[in-house]
């Protein structure tokens, strides 16, 4: 049985800054599901701030408080948020014109969420049960992340299937 993770575990263990291994975990969390726009989100006590996406162009609200849009609201409840139509939500804080879906997985350090994955889809309804067990599980993978850096690293090779 493979890892569907490993390729998420293999960067974790990089010798990349933490912006670049953000990067790379996006990317490959993009990869891994054929997602259209994946953000890693970090979640202080007053703000939700982007630290890594996919693509060229940044999210119109890289920065904001904790309390605004759908990751705020995942936030605020502590549990994962689908949204399947964006335009039926008045907590969707515009990230590009084109999305349709949106799915907020917070990660917990220690009990307290220090971030959140944000996946978005130019379609309406694009988020199955698969994506989404698939997204809970990143979120436990992607940990290390937000944790402070271990003081051993590897060199960067993701395994590709």
């Amino acid at each position: 049985m493979s890892d569907r993770y490993a390729d998420l575990r293999a960067i974790l263990g990089c010798s990349l800054d933490h912006a670049a291994k953000a990067r790379a975990l996006a990317s490959a969390l993009q990869q891994a599901r054929g997602f259209h726009w994946v953000g890693l989100y970090e979640v202080t006590s007053t703000h939700i701030r982007a630290i890594a996406w996919t693509g060229a162009l940044a999210p119109a609200f890289p920065s904001f408080p904790r309390s605004h849009g759908l990751n705020g609201a995942a936030v605020a409840s502590g549990q994962a948020l689908v949204v399947q139509d964006v335009s039926q939500d008045p907590r969707w804080l515009t990230t590009f014109g084109t999305s349709k879906a949106e799915a907020i997985f917070p990660v917990t350090v220690r009990g307290a969420i220090v971030g959140t994955i944000d996946v978005e889809s130019d379609r309406v309804g694009a988020f199955t049960k698969a994506d989404q067990e698939f997204l809970t599980g990143a979120a436990e993978v992607l940990r290390p992340l937000w944790e402070e850096r271990q003081t051993t690293s590897r060199p960067c090779a993701p395994q590709h299937r």
